[in-house]
């Protein structure tokens, strides 16, 4: 009876930290979407800052007598969170830019985690990696199951492209790509067990049919640079050359079927045929699944009874090398031999990515993959005039959706993002965040570089001064050497990505990505022995003893604490002005319950016009109509700078006033706020047309009068003529 017993050991506390991480990333990625609804985002938010203060207040207690590497990295961090929020005074929208300080403090505390964790366990990066790959992959599992089970999980779908859970199409095409670093380290590492390095044969077909599932070039592109660079630093290059040649021959086999079913790859398809398609592609990935991951398992056994010799391996490994320097010569060579040549083709894509005026279209079709046109040129174009006009501080974060109307040439694109993080931070924060942004970038560059054995290229004394203590002597390119190498390219692949599109905005990316950034500036030298998580306990029970850390410990967390209810403030706000929208109504007792619930809204979120203009529709209700007016004054006042103040105003002028002169005056800074406006333009429209109707009738009410007094002197001097004749 003892012999099963013993059998059925309690799991390993470093397998149960990485199947936790891998729950909470997979958490946030499902939980939170694509970031631009308040309340999935602000309740992600509060976790992650909440985590982040326990997090530290362990660290504070803890505080190993041992140098914290990556701390430089924090601080910089924090300045960027503290420019964020001074963009809050300056800012064209005030409550944008709290929501993207909040935002950015949440993105800190993950970093900073990350920090924390490899300093306090640093011998568990193994299970942070595998967290990654598992979280990713569970995500893009359920992307396709969105496919495979369309009626179930996303019947009002009318798009081809893979986006849920995001329901954006690149930031699903961005969790793939971070997955594949994490699968080449799990397929190519010398340790694991056998079965469990077999799965990362059907993970990698799983994450590269998902970026063709999702047209994602961007995301494509992202992978390619990550591979080369995972294999140009990771001696591991035969064995990930097989994990990524397999993984990519299912996803290859398999996306060639979908990209020729039209059900499965145009728009606006009837539910009931996406459906049957849909579980074709069901058994399809199955197939795949089962057919890589007998694949991986016979590979591992045949490798693991006759591995190549160290000479094929170094072989193998400069032919890979070759290969991947290759890949940029046949791509010109292809160019080339095309029908505009290699230099009208370099031209027509140069003028097609950077022209903000060309009229090159990329339908969403598969064939987009091999397309280079793109709208971003506009988003680019309106980002550096906005950057011209508020060159040091910008338009305050989260500005660029506002600033961006009095510049687009094109009223049918609507935006809130300029799809690029430099672009993005030059129009919002000027140069001012710039440089905090490039300030952090250096700093963690460094730290990876010293995490990697990695030397800078400066005189003996400064890199001394750079380096003390020395870092100990690396053991050449061991496990944790491929593991850090790993994350870091998941570093890459995200900011490649985000050099492009608007993914740092999205939790489900951006989180996996800080948190490998985290842990690789954390870890420090790789000489420097990793701390067992077994150590934690005694520094713990030393710190409780220490006034000092226990009060520091209390700060921290007092401080995530404190992120956390300014991320939680204006979705409160949103709640009470929507229980305050359905409490409206004619009669006194509805109308003082509405207006209490409107002035909670405005308390708890006092930067924000939304509350005001509730405001303004209660009182209307309740038929006062100069207290509703006074309330959209307000908001005009609070926002001045942003069209829909003006354009809210406007229309109770015209709607409720019937005032339409005063209408049009109220439209003219509307209009140079947002030329384009469909709004602005048919309010316009509207009262033009009711003034001009207005003084039609005014004039022909004068005209009758006219005539009138006109007749009445023709009748009076009539009468006159009568009694003198």
């Amino acid at each position: 009876m003892l012999g099963p017993a013993r059998a059925l050991r309690a799991p390993r506390p470093e397998l149960l930290f990485g199947a936790a991480l891998a729950v909470a990333l997979a958490a946030v990625g499902l939980r939170a979407g694509g970031g631009l609804a308040v309340g999935p985002t602000a309740k992600v938010e509060i976790g992650l800052d909440v985590l982040g203060g326990l997090l530290g207040a362990i660290a504070a207690l803890a505080a190993l007598r041992r140098r914290w590497w990556g701390a430089a990295s924090v601080v910089l961090f924090a300045v960027l969170a503290i420019v964020t929020a001074l963009s809050i005074t300056w800012a064209l929208q005030p409550s944008d830019a709290w929501l993207e300080a909040n935002r950015t403090v949440a993105w800190m505390a993950v970093f900073a985690s990350g920090v924390v964790l490899a300093r306090l366990g640093g011998a568990w990066w193994g299970a942070a990696i595998g967290a990654i790959c598992t979280a990713t992959a569970v995500i893009c599992a359920w992307a396709i199951l969105t496919k495979v089970f369309p009626g179930a999980l996303a019947s009002d779908e009318i798009y081809a492209r893979l986006r849920e859970p995001y329901g954006y199409w690149n930031a699903v095409g961005l969790t793939a790509a971070l997955g594949v670093p994490p699968a080449l380290w799990l397929g190519a590492r010398r340790s694991g067990h056998a079965a469990v390095n077999a799965l990362a044969y059907p993970a990698m077909g799983l994450l590269l049919l998902t970026v063709l599932l999702a047209y994602s070039r961007g995301a494509l592109l992202a992978v390619l640079i990550g591979c080369a660079f995972w294999f140009t630093i990771v001696p591991l290059r035969l064995r990930g050359a097989t994990v990524l040649a397999v993984g990519a021959a299912g996803a290859l086999i398999v996306s060639a079927w979908v990209f020729s079913q039209d059900t499965l790859t145009k728009d606006n398809v009837p539910l009931g045929e996406r459906a049957t398609s849909g579980h074709e592609l069901g058994i399809a990935v199955v197939a795949m699944f089962v057919v890589l991951t007998l694949l991986g398992l016979a590979i591992g056994f045949t490798a693991a009874r006759r591995a190549p010799s160290a000479g094929a391996r170094r072989r193998a490994g400069a032919a890979i090398v070759v290969a991947l320097a290759l890949v940029p010569v046949a791509l010109v060579l292809a160019l080339a031999l095309s029908s505009k040549g290699l230099g009208g083709s370099i031209s027509s894509g140069w003028k097609s990515l950077t022209d903000p005026n060309d009229q090159t279209k990329v339908a969403n079709r598969p064939d987009r993959l091999t397309s280079v046109g793109s709208v971003r040129a506009r988003y680019w174009d309106e980002s550096l005039k906005i950057f011209k006009a508020h060159k040091l501080k910008g338009v305050g974060a989260g500005g660029y959706a506002t600033a961006r109307l009095r510049y687009r040439t094109n009223g049918q694109l609507a935006v809130r993002h300029s799809h690029g993080y430099v672009v993005q931070t030059a129009a919002d924060l000027g140069i001012v965040g710039l440089a905090a942004s490039l300030a952090l970038l250096i700093a963690w560059a460094a730290a990876t570089g010293r995490t990697l054995g990695w030397r800078l290229p400066l005189p003996v004394g400064a890199r001394r001064a750079l380096t003390r203590p020395p870092p100990a002597p690396t053991h050449g390119a061991g496990p944790e050497y491929v593991g850090m190498a790993t994350l870091a390219t998941v570093v890459l692949v995200f900011g490649v990505h985000s050099f492009v599109d608007w993914t740092w905005f999205v939790p489900g990316t951006a989180v996996i990505a800080l948190l490998a950034a985290g842990w690789v500036a954390g870890r420090g030298p790789l000489g420097e022995r990793p701390v067992a998580v077994r150590a934690l306990g005694p520094a713990l029970r030393a710190g409780v003893r220490s006034p000092v850390r226990v009060g520091t410990a209390a700060l921290v967390l007092a401080l995530g604490v404190l992120a956390a209810w300014t991320a939680w403030e204006p979705q409160r706000s949103v709640e009470a002005g929507n229980a305050a929208l359905l409490a409206a109504g004619p009669d006194a007792k509805a109308y003082t319950k509405a207006r209490a619930l409107a002035d909670t809204a405005r308390s708890r979120n006092p930067l924000s016009p939304d509350p005001l203009f509730e405001l303004a529709v209660i009182e209307n209700v309740a038929g006062h109509k100069a207290a509703a007016r006074q309330a959209l004054v307000d908001a005009v006042r609070l926002q001045p700078s942003n069209a829909a103040t003006w354009e809210q105003l406007s229309r109770f002028a015209l709607d409720q006033q019937d005032d339409p002169t005063q209408a049009l005056r109220l439209l003219g800074p509307a209009l140079y706020l947002d030329p384009l406006s469909p709004t602005g333009v048919r309010d316009y429209l509207d009262a033009l047309r009711r003034a001009t109707t207005k003084a039609q009738e005014k004039a022909r009410r004068r005209a009758a009068a006219k005539a009138k007094r006109q007749a009445a002197v023709r009748r009076k001097a009539d009468r006159a003529r009568r009694r003198t004749g």
